[in-house]
C-alpha cells in the first residue's frame, strides 16, 4: 500500500494538472464543458456552462450495475450523450479533470462519442 506521503504527492499533481488545464478549457451555451470526475465506486459527468455557471446535465455510473468500472464508465458516457442531444448539443469541450486520459476516464469519453458528441 502507498504511504500517506505518496497519496499526498499524487494529489497535488493531479491538482497541478487540474489547474493548467482550467486555464485554457472554457465551456459556452453553444459548446459547454464535458467535465468527468472519478472516484473509487464510480464516475460522474456533467455538462457545464460556464459563462453562466449553470449545470446543463449530470449523469453518473451510480445506478448502472454489471460489469466492470470501465463498463460502466462507458455506459455512463452514452447517458451523458443522450441527455445533450435531447436538449441539442451536439458538440462539447472535453474536460479530463486532471485525471490522465486512461482507464475509466477513457471509457467516459468514448462512451459520449459513440453516443454521438463530438470533441
Amino acid at each position: 500500500m502507498a504511504s500517506k506521503l505518496k497519496l499526498q504527492e499524487r494529489a497535488q499533481r493531479r491538482e497541478r494538472r487540474k489547474y493548467k488545464i482550467r486555464k485554457t478549457v472554457n465551456g459556452t451555451s453553444e459548446r459547454p464543458r464535458l467535465v468527468v470526475f472519478r472516484s473509487n465506486t464510480g464516475v460522474y459527468g456533467q455538462l457545464i456552462d460556464d459563462s453562466k455557471g449553470f449545470t446543463l446535465a449530470a449523469a453518473s455510473s451510480r445506478g448502472i450495475t454489471g460489469g466492470k468500472k470501465s463498463d460502466l464508465a462507458k455506459q455512463a458516457g452514452a447517458t451523458i450523450a443522450q441527455k445533450a442531444i435531447e436538449k441539442g448539443i451536439k458538440s462539447v469541450v472535453f474536460d479530463r479533470n486532471g485525471y490522465l486520459y486512461h482507464g475509466r476516464v477513457k471509457a467516459f469519453a468514448e462512451g459520449a462519442r459513440e453516443g454521438g458528441l463530438k470533441f
